[in-house]
């Protein structure tokens, strides 16, 4: 809904006229186009005007909202907990590639993949409750610092989207986060981060079993992946978890390709966002050859298809909260 500021005693002025939605944007392109866009969807003498029931925007997290290089921070959480179980019992280690995490042989874990590092995090993330494992994502998000930026990983997320996130719910968009990393992790640090409830994260999820433990109803986390909420495993997350297709989605690589795809396909007015690390003094420059963040067929792909890419270096004024 268009808001309006009382000017003098006999004009009223669109507040957008006088508050910038998207300080931290740069004047250009990029933010003509998602104003333009917000301001299309919700004027309701607009051809283009959507329902506020259906103004639903969707994220990717890492690389999207807040950093993901070296790797994954949840990755990271994985092998600090893992030096800490093993300094409890050596006996976890049951694999050259837990001995070789354990150690800090980085070479090691990224030449086992994919596959490798599903391995760490599956013991890593497996029996415990959800309640502690929560906690200690908390405490490690308390006491944890980024190796290069010294920052606590929480801090390192990116003002422009947090404005981007804020304008749109003042909008009247339900604002959601749809990513690969393990929804229990998001959950903990999405509300304060990011004023996204943990209702409204999506995310990858491990098995997990139910039991009363010492008389206390439980839910317990095990080993092995439920479901995985990457690449075209996203639209149909989304859909089993709205019902309707969302009308913005934002990503950074070619794992969101298929949200982007499936998003900006349906009727109607669409809005896709691509975030493209063009920045290595401010923050990381990275896209084609990346093995964490690979950004090529979207890169590739997304003028012809009307996705909006954000060149960070050129588009953002600053990356994150406190004008850095």
């Amino acid at each position: 809904m268009q808001k309006y500021l009382l000017a003098g005693a006999i004009a009223l002025v669109p507040l957008a006229a006088v508050a910038d939605p998207l300080p931290s944007w740069n004047v250009g392109d990029a933010k003509t186009r998602i104003v333009t866009f917000v301001e299309s969807v919700v004027d309701p003498a607009a051809d283009t005007y959507v329902d506020p029931g259906d103004r639903i925007a969707v994220f990717d997290n890492d690389g999207t909202l807040w950093a993901e290089q070296p790797v994954y921070f949840q990755f990271i959480f994985a092998l600090d907990r893992l030096k800490e179980m093993a300094a409890a019992d050596p006996a976890i280690l049951t694999t050259d590639l837990l001995k070789a995490a354990a150690a800090g042989d980085m070479e090691a874990v990224a030449a086992a993949g994919t596959e490798g590092i599903l391995e760490i995090v599956g013991v890593t993330h497996a029996g415990i409750s959800t309640d502690d494992f929560k906690a200690e994502v908390r405490a490690w998000l308390d006491t944890a610092r980024h190796p290069a930026t010294g920052m606590a990983y929480d801090r390192m997320i990116y003002q422009p989207m947090l404005e981007l996130l804020s304008y749109l719910r003042d909008e009247g968009f339900r604002t959601f986060i749809v990513s690969g990393g393990g929804i229990d992790f998001i959950r903990v640090f999405s509300q304060e981060a990011y004023n996204i409830p943990p209702e409204q994260v999506v995310g990858s999820s491990g098995n997990a079993r139910y039991e009363v433990v010492d008389g206390t109803p439980t839910v317990l986390k095990e080993e092995g992946i439920f479901f995985l909420d990457d690449k075209a495993g996203k639209p149909v997350a989304i859909e089993t978890r709205f019902g309707k297709r969302p009308i913005l989605a934002a990503g950074n690589s070619d794992g969101d390709f298929e949200m982007l795809e499936w998003t900006t396909a349906g009727e109607g007015p669409r809005f896709g966002l691509v975030v493209h690390h063009t920045d290595a003094q401010r923050e990381f420059a990275y896209d084609r050859d990346s093995a964490v963040g690979k950004l090529s067929r979207g890169l590739d792909e997304a003028e012809a298809r009307g996705w909006l890419l954000v060149d960070m270096k050129n588009d953002w004024a600053t990356i994150w909260p406190g004008g850095r």
